[in-house]
């Protein structure tokens, strides 16, 4: 394989079962460490079925929520899910944000940075938008190794398949590691940037539970699995099977890492 699987993203219910119940567990303990005041205005890039909006609006108390995702699908699916009238849902460019300068006080993006064509012009318009002295954060997920999910999945593909190793996740996304976020921040002239880990855990029910979302044809690694012949997808889901850590009653404990990075307009 000598091309990248073109990718696809939108639909919300295979995002949901893949990563989507996973990101909903990393945003409270990302927006704890932000540590933002009450009542004020935040933007949300590339803000998907809304995970990291609903942590907001339970966490944060907001003034309002700018939230933009390029994807109509994951905009209908947040908007089915959060009613709340501080929210303002819409079609946007991560690159090129529709909100005025300094219109937020602080804004996010989750699972995003890795996706755009150009993730230093993103950083560049959350700072934009961003007021002095305002806050711009956002997560990745480590795909080198911390998320285990993923890292499985991964090892166990190139393993049968090395000539695809560079359509592994940790070769295709370098910001998935602190370095390459702290230094995307700081050219982007943001002041006092720091990173660190956040881990949670992913217990699957057993491995159906596992590996059936990622049959779901969007996102990378799913992505992949569909563009491959049966036999081949067969061979994967079985070195799988055979070197996940199953416990007595057929769950399966994996951790999650993702990096969180933020910086000071």
């Amino acid at each position: 394989m000598t091309e990248h699987p073109k990718e696809t993203w939108g639909s919300s219910s295979p995002y949901e079962r893949y990563v989507g119940r996973w990101s909903r567990l990393v945003a409270p303990v990302f927006l704890e460490w932000l540590a933002v005041p009450a009542g004020q205005a935040w933007g949300d890039v590339g803000c998907g079925t809304g995970a990291l909006v609903a942590g907001i609006l339970a966490v944060a108390d907001p003034k309002l929520v700018f939230a933009i995702d390029r994807s109509e699908g994951f905009l209908a699916a947040a908007r089915a899910g959060i009613a709340d009238q501080r929210v303002q849902f819409e079609v946007g460019d991560a690159t090129a944000l529709p909100w005025p300068t300094a219109s937020c006080a602080v804004t996010v993006s989750g699972l995003v940075l890795n996706f755009v064509p150009d993730a230093r012009a993103m950083v560049r318009e959350m700072a934009r938008v961003t007021r002095p002295q305002g806050k711009v954060a956002a997560y990745v997920w480590d795909y080198s190794g911390g998320m285990e999910m993923m890292r499985q999945f991964w090892d166990a593909a190139i393993a049968l398949r090395p000539e695809d190793t560079t359509l592994d996740q940790a070769e295709r996304f370098p910001l998935c590691q602190p370095e390459p976020l702290r230094a995307l921040f700081e050219d982007a002239g943001l002041r006092s940037v720091t990173v660190r880990p956040i881990d949670i855990p992913t217990v699957f029910r057993d491995f159906d539970d596992y590996w059936l979302p990622f049959l779901g044809k969007q996102g990378a690694a799913p992505t992949y699995l569909a563009s491959l012949d049966d036999a081949a997808r067969e061979q994967i889901r079985e070195r799988l099977q055979a070197r996940l850590p199953v416990a007595a009653d057929g769950s399966i404990a994996l951790t999650a890492r993702a990096w969180a990075v933020q910086g000071t307009v």
